[in-house]
């Protein structure tokens, strides 16, 4: 397939939809129950307006943000997503090459299809690992040991899934993953089958085989107790939440419904995100999770509260149309959306994409 042909993120969807067998598209892209979130995600998007300014003299606006005390070249974190190898062979591996290449942080999810250390091998760029915490205290500290001796700048604590959400099209097709492929960071310490066995979908068993579902805000301050490393908490969508994670001394919070594969009647985050960073009122990174598909998203997300995105499913798609180069160009092309959008709002800065924007 020809990249350059593909011009937008939803081109790459497309694609992928007549590339990807259809239990691999379907885990990708479906969500929970009759996927009221997941369409909520991105129509919620396209329902804020931005006020552009005119006559700025903006140029080539600048288009990094700082998070965490490092620099990033845009106001987007790659979304840590299981399974990427059921996407393309190279899987995490090549989105990894891909991030470095573009100078953007990737999250790796706990269920990823190559092992967090051969992740970090294969470039240089920043990652965060994403962390389930299992029933098994002693399997989740030694992830975080992992990680940290891996070189993994910040953990990104999941709490939005005590169980998981019922994903209909996975339960349709008894969602396994095929031989070959396990989670991958888990094998030394944990069951690693991902099969159907009855009615549910394979991961669904897996989760409430594995995961904790009785976490509390002492779980959050066990985490930060036995790391070093930033601790930022995924899948928050009211301000008494975010004040309480504050409360607990987190250094981020990640606004998400989980790419609507969670509560249905979940709000999308672009929702929720205004709530939150006027709670947390600048003490912590407030970062946007769901629905980004255009660049002007980006700018959506920042004038709503926002200090950065994550992007994942499009990411997927860069990777099963085109493997490394397939995420390259995806990047390539919202960092060409994001300047596009700032120099049409009229903003030199990340910092000038404010309130005042928004319509």
């Amino acid at each position: 397939m020809n990249l350059d042909e593909l011009v937008s993120l939803p081109d790459f969807e497309r694609a992928a939809a007549a590339t990807l067998p259809r239990m691999a598209f379907d885990y990708f892209a479906a969500g929970s129950g009759g996927e009221a979130a997941l369409r909520r995600n991105v129509e919620a998007f396209e329902r804020v307006t931005l006020r552009y300014r005119v006559l700025r003299g903006v140029g080539h606006p600048d288009t990094s943000v700082e998070l965490l005390g490092r620099r990033h070249s845009l106001p987007v974190v790659i979304a840590p997503t299981a399974f990427m190898r059921l996407a393309h062979p190279d899987g995490e591996a090549a989105v990894a090459r891909a991030a470095a290449a573009r100078d953007i942080t990737q999250g790796l999810s706990t269920l990823s299809t190559t092992s967090l250390e051969e992740v970090a091998a294969a470039a240089d760029g920043p990652k965060w690992f994403q962390l389930y915490v299992f029933r098994d205290r002693d399997l989740t500290a030694s992830l975080v040991r992992r990680a940290e001796a891996a070189g993994y700048e910040a953990l990104v604590v999941t709490v939005d899934a005590p169980v998981l959400g019922t994903r209909e099209a996975d339960v349709r097709n008894r969602f396994s993953l095929p031989d070959g492929l396990l989670p991958v960071n888990l094998v030394d310490a944990a069951p690693t089958d991902v099969r159907a066995a009855g009615e549910a979908s394979g991961l669904q068993q897996y989760f409430a085989a594995n995961i904790d579902p009785t976490l509390t805000w002492a779980d959050i301050d066990w985490v930060r107790s036995i790391t070093t490393l930033p601790v930022l908490v995924k899948g928050i969508v009211r301000g008494d939440d975010a004040a309480e994670a504050v409360a607990h001394g987190v250094s981020g919070i990640v606004v998400s419904n989980h790419g609507g594969r969670q509560l249905e009647a979940a709000p999308a985050g672009i929702e929720a995100v205004r709530e939150i960073a006027e709670e947390v009122g600048g003490r912590v990174p407030v970062l946007l999770d769901g629905g980004v598909r255009r660049g002007v998203d980006v700018l959506r997300a920042l004038a709503s509260g926002a200090d950065a995105v994550l992007v994942g499913r499009p990411v997927l798609w860069g990777l099963t149309v085109g493997g490394e180069a397939g995420v390259r160009r995806v990047l390539e092309i919202l960092r060409a959306e994001v300047e596009q959008a700032m120099a049409l709002c009229g903003c030199h800065t990340v910092a000038e994409v404010d309130a005042s924007l928004l319509g």
